[in-house]
């Protein structure tokens, strides 16, 4: 069971990697779209909150180490120092949270993939206005709103995903 564990743990890990490789560039803000948080919600969701979050600790670390397993095929220091960085080290909430809540039920796996997403935009917009010295407003115009409808969609997707996987797989 540890090595099936630990297997999953970097499995995701890598998901995360390359989900964030799919990424479309959005000219008015730094923080592109990408499949990331989709990821990372299934992670929490499979794994639970402790071992997704561990699987998001891990990715972070990879890129943290120069991989370019971070978004434009990028990693390092400079890139979680970055204006993005915020939203990065949201992946770890979003799967503790998403782990937490993500039980059989739809409406639960729901609320936690939403409350995740939620954590990560808190995470990431804080950071985003301390590192940029933008307000509230500009913040939300370039990295919260033009990213609900996507978030949305890959709620209902990695909602969709992991009602479909035997419950034996998961942690």
């Amino acid at each position: 069971m540890k090595t099936y564990r630990i297997t999953l743990i970097g499995l995701f890990a890598a998901v995360t990697a390359i989900c964030t490789w799919i990424t479309i560039p959005l000219p008015f803000t730094p923080v592109p779209i990408n499949l990331a948080t989709f990821g990372v919600m299934i992670a929490g969701a499979v794994l639970g909150s402790k071992y997704g979050s561990i699987s998001q600790l891990i990715y972070i670390l990879i890129g943290l180490i120069g991989l370019p397993v971070f978004s434009g095929f990028s990693g390092g220091l400079g890139h979680l120092l970055g204006p993005t960085g915020g939203y990065i080290f949201g992946y770890i909430l979003i799967a503790l949270i998403v782990g937490k809540l993500s039980k059989d039920t739809y409406p639960r796996i729901v609320s936690g993939m939403v409350l995740g997403t939620l954590a990560c935009y808190i995470v990431g917009s804080l950071w985003f206005m301390y590192i940029t010295s933008s307000s509230i407003i500009t913040t939300l115009s370039l990295c919260v709103l033009p990213f609900i409808p996507g978030d949305v969609l890959k709620i209902f997707l990695a909602v969709v995903i992991v009602k479909r996987i035997p419950k034996k797989y998961f942690l």
